[in-house]
């Protein structure tokens, strides 16, 4: 009986890799020295492509926080020949969508498009102009700057907002990554600062080109090099450099909100570490399995302190943050927080047990299909592959490194990268003794 369900065993887990195997991700260096990453589908007449800089947030010169985000939301406000307005109408009637985004690391800019000839094209050669001839107009600027501004004063009336400044800058307090927007900092951007930003972090020499649809590889190619090849040339943009570890601290901030808004947590993870699927694997049985996971149930379930709570790693280019949050009322935050710090105690020394391990697994390998299962969720996937440099065939191995994940792995990876002595709290609108 035994030797059957190991069988049975063995070959579901075989059939989950077959079934999981992810797309086909063709790679080759554009003449403009872009980085090209390219998955061919045709079952649908659309094209997504993405284009990502090392233009994010970590990136803003110091005292100038704010600059990285708001070039990138300036890029589509005006390009030769053509304004906001006319963008806009133009990709209205090809039914194209242009979009953009700023993280930490990296600013995108990314098209939808039908895939025909007469739609393609023309919205091809819009999202090349938006690329390569952003006029970051003085009255769009000084428009955007205000509006960001206002944005940013709003803001710091919110216990949430508040807590998350708070918490970044206790994390990193000498680092890129806790480097933040003010209202302060974005009054003092000029519509000088933004077209340097431009010149030297939008190069094609560190753009990396997701292409994913109804192309051929030959199409995919000239599309790479029509897009890049009008870039700012330059080198590069300075390493990152690496943050050091924070020493363990409780910072309290006063707020007149019912609810207390608190966050654990520290620098703990950066992509393509291999510790990276014991942390997944193990945080999903920790806080992020929804109700099943050990943080909901005690704080949650047991207890009612709390409506939700969940904890999450974000790799970075250097290392993200491992962080646990959660919502409580204000008299209740003190006992919220001391369940959820024996909640993280008692896994760090226990691990999860074989139960919660399987069901992990079982989740995460259920639900990864769902992760791939339109172009857009493969393009970002491919774009995340691209700009961090992570293998090819990442995808493919996914629900196999998933799988031979060991209860023993999970606390080794934990008592590596999520230490008590490193760990800040951030509380606000909680009491404050």
């Amino acid at each position: 009986m035994k030797l059957f369900q190991s069988l049975c065993a063995l070959c579901l887990c075989l059939s989950a890799q077959i079934a999981h195997a992810g797309p086909k991700i063709e790679h080759w260096l554009a003449p403009s020295g872009a980085r090209v990453f390219f998955v061919e589908n045709h079952s649908l007449p659309i094209l997504d492509v993405r284009v990502d800089f090392a233009a994010g947030a970590a990136y803003d010169p110091p005292g100038k926080a704010g600059l990285a985000a708001l070039t990138q939301a300036l890029l589509d406000m005006g390009v030769q020949g053509m304004d906001e307005t006319q963008i806009s109408n133009r990709m209205a009637d090809l039914g194209a969508l242009l979009s953009g985004d700023v993280e930490l690391d990296r600013a995108s800019v990314s098209l939808r498009t039908l895939s025909t000839d007469d739609k393609r094209i023309a919205a091809l050669d819009i999202f090349r102009a938006v690329l390569a001839s952003p006029q970051f107009p003085p009255e769009v600027f000084e428009r955007e700057q205000a509006r960001t501004v206002v944005a940013l004063k709003e803001a710091l009336t919110r216990p949430d907002a508040i807590a998350g400044k708070a918490f970044w800058a206790a994390m990193y307090p000498a680092y890129a990554y806790g480097r933040q927007a003010s209202p302060e900092t974005v009054s003092s951007l000029e519509r000088s600062d933004l077209v340097s930003f431009y010149s030297h972090n939008y190069t094609a020499q560190q753009a990396a080109v997701s292409i994913v649809g109804d192309l051929t590889r030959a199409q995919a190619e000239a599309l790479a090099q029509q897009l890049t090849s009008s870039l700012p040339s330059g080198a590069g943009v300075a390493a990152l450099g690496v943050p050091q570890l924070p020493a363990a601290s409780e910072q309290r901030i006063a707020h007149p909100a019912a609810q207390a808004h608190l966050l654990i947590g520290l620098p703990a993870l950066k992509r393509g570490d291999p510790d990276y699927f014991p942390l997944i694997v193990g945080n999903y049985s920790l806080g992020g399995g929804g109700f099943v996971s050990r943080l909901m149930k005690e704080v949650r379930e047991k207890r009612g302190l709390a409506y939700s709570v969940q904890s999450y790693f974000q790799p970075l280019l250097q290392i993200g943050p491992f962080q646990i949050g959660l919502q409580t009322k204000k008299s209740q935050a003190n006992d919220a927080l001391k369940v959820t710090r024996d909640v993280l105690a008692g896994f760090l020394a226990e691990g999860p047990s074989a139960t919660e391990l399987q069901a992990a697994k079982q989740n995460l390998v259920g639900s990864f299909p769902l992760r791939l299962d339109s172009n857009r969720k493969i393009l970002e996937h491919v774009a995340v592959i691209g700009f961090y440099g992570l293998p090819l065939d990442y995808l493919d191995h996914y629900a196999e490194n998933v799988e031979k994940v060991t209860v023993a792995e999970v606390k080794a990876a934990f008592a590596r990268h999520v230490k008590q002595e490193n760990l800040v709290t951030v509380v606000v609108a909680g009491p404050q003794d």
